[in-house]
């Protein structure tokens, strides 16, 4: 699908983001607006996990496409599948529009979005093992999904 992209494991955000911004910059966007998500030292950590449904994630995704067409926007996103170390990046997130005022309003809007309705399972990785993330977790709206 066009601007969703998955890959396996941390995401190298220098390639990923130099890479959109080649292909956008000639397109008449007078804002690139990015987000970087990096995994957090915490609690005793080692990285995080992830698991995509991506059936869902496409239609979120589409519909999220949609709403920024209408705003002559375009928006982007990469999310890691698999392990990911601490102090490296699971998620970017960009924002394309000819008007930053839209940029800007829209990855706040994208980014908060994406962490309550996105079909994207967390874990933990600690002392090698996957522990479900469930504190940090919540239903998919109409989905009966965990999230």
């Amino acid at each position: 699908m066009d601007g969703l992209e998955i890959y396996n494991g941390s995401l190298n955000v220098e390639v990923i983001t130099n890479k959109w911004y080649q292909d956008m910059k000639d397109k008449n966007y007078g804002a690139i607006i990015t987000f970087v998500g990096v995994v957090r030292d915490e609690d005793g950590i080692g990285g995080l996990s992830f698991d995509i449904y991506e059936p869902i994630l496409k239609n979120w995704f589409e519909a999220w496409q949609q709403k920024a067409n209408e705003k002559n926007a375009y928006v982007l996103m990469a999310h890691s599948l698999g392990d990911v170390p601490n102090h490296t990046s699971s998620y970017i997130a960009a924002v394309c529009s000819p008007k930053r005022r839209v940029a800007l309003e829209m990855i706040d809007e994208f980014v908060e979005d994406f962490k309550q309705n996105a079909p994207i399972w967390k874990y933990d990785l600690k002392d090698s093992k996957r522990i479900y993330a469930d504190d940090r977790s919540h239903k998919i709206s109409g989905a009966g999904l965990l999230a």
